[in-house]
């Protein structure tokens, strides 16, 4: 199922002018707050009209202003997860994930009531009233929710944003599983890199009201050229499967059949997972280090540098285990003779990668 958008709507002091297609998975409307990313999504539920807008979810029309078509919310078959659970405080938990399930009844059913309880693990929490809640369990109870309204679509906006690190932590498994169980388009906006890399089947990028970047999640983010919210958040995206769990708690990943060892990852053997390497966590040499405690020494070729306005330059270097970003200075690359083509290792700590920069593919 895919989603097809564009939209053009003034508004003071802001023109929106998007237009993108994204293929079935997860989407990621990307980019710095007042981007424009949250307009687009509320265009897409109906919360808006637009000037001028066409818009298709799974083959249907929903919206489209030359032909006069304009199809109200409650009619759009869409699952809506906002900043806030947004929860009926005088409702018990089971009671919130039934409501709108009772507006859809003529659609078909995306999950069982006892499939969703058990995919977000919230079992226990039924009888409770939202008050008695984390933001982590109203977030699971939000996506519940809109999972349980027989949905053709889901959106979700920034639906992390109001979460602590612990509770992002919790939450980022849970859309993956949405993303991976169940052939649904997702729009989720975002501004996180790190949500970006784990979630993301699609990024489309965003600045100024303008789409900027349409692409795959390891493709946008491993280009040098992408920095839309600055240098400090650059890094790449590599694919990998889980090797070996070693008894010192590292896990040994395979990337293309390359070695990637890290803390210890939470899935079991063969399982695929993408890492982000920020590109501040990467070292360079020309020659192949000897005697250092960083145990990832990738061997590489540059294939590109770019200088930026200050000291800095990012490098890209391609190895088997796929593009690597390394953010050094400029007297670095000029000192290790840097250019494309040339010969080079790329260093990475094991414990520079976080939990929260693994995620499932």
């Amino acid at each position: 199922m895919s989603l097809s958008v564009e939209i053009k709507q003034r508004f003071q002091g802001f023109d929106l002018d998007v237009q993108f297609d994204a293929p079935p998975g997860l989407t990621v409307l990307f980019g710095s707050s007042g981007s424009g990313k949250t307009s687009v999504i509320n265009a897409v539920a109906g919360l808006s009209r637009p000037s001028h807008a066409r818009i298709t979810a799974a083959g249907r029309r929903l919206v489209d202003s030359d032909a006069g078509l304009w199809t109200p919310p409650h009619k759009r078959a869409v699952g809506y997860v906002f900043q806030e659970g947004r929860l009926f405080p005088h409702l018990n938990v089971h009671s919130n994930l039934l409501y709108g399930a009772g507006y859809a009844k003529e659609r078909a059913e995306v999950a069982g009531f006892d499939q969703v309880v058990e995919i977000l693990g919230i079992g226990s929490l039924l009888e409770r009233r939202p008050a008695a809640l984390s933001g982590g369990e109203k977030q699971r109870v939000a996506i519940g929710r809109a999972l349980l309204a027989r949905p053709e679509m889901i959106l979700a906006d920034e639906p992390l944003a109001a979460l602590d690190e612990p509770r992002k932590a919790e939450i980022l498994p849970y859309f993956e599983r949405l993303r991976d169980e169940f052939s649904l388009p997702i729009l989720y906006v975002s501004h996180s890199i790190a949500e970006v890399a784990r979630l993301a089947t699609t990024v489309v990028a965003m600045e100024q009201g303008r789409v900027v970047r349409v692409g795959p999640a390891a493709e946008v983010l491993s280009d040098p050229s992408f920095t839309p919210l600055g240098v400090r958040a650059v890094g790449a995206v590599l694919e990998a499967e889980v090797a070996t769990h070693h008894a010192d708690g590292l896990t040994e990943l395979s990337a293309n059949g390359v070695p990637l060892l890290l803390p210890k990852v939470a899935h079991p053997l063969g399982h695929s997972v993408r890492v982000r390497v920020a590109a501040h966590d990467v070292i360079l040499s020309r020659e192949e280090p000897k005697g250092l405690s960083a145990l990832n020494i990738i061997a590489g070729t540059v294939q590109s540098v770019r200088a930026g306005g200050g000291p800095g330059a990012i490098v890209s270097v391609d190895t088997k285990a796929g593009r690597v970003l390394a953010r050094i200075t400029r007297r670095s690359a000029q000192a290790l003779a840097l250019r494309e083509g040339v010969a080079c290792y790329a260093v990475i700590k094991s414990v520079s990668v976080a939990p929260q920069d693994i995620g499932t593919r």
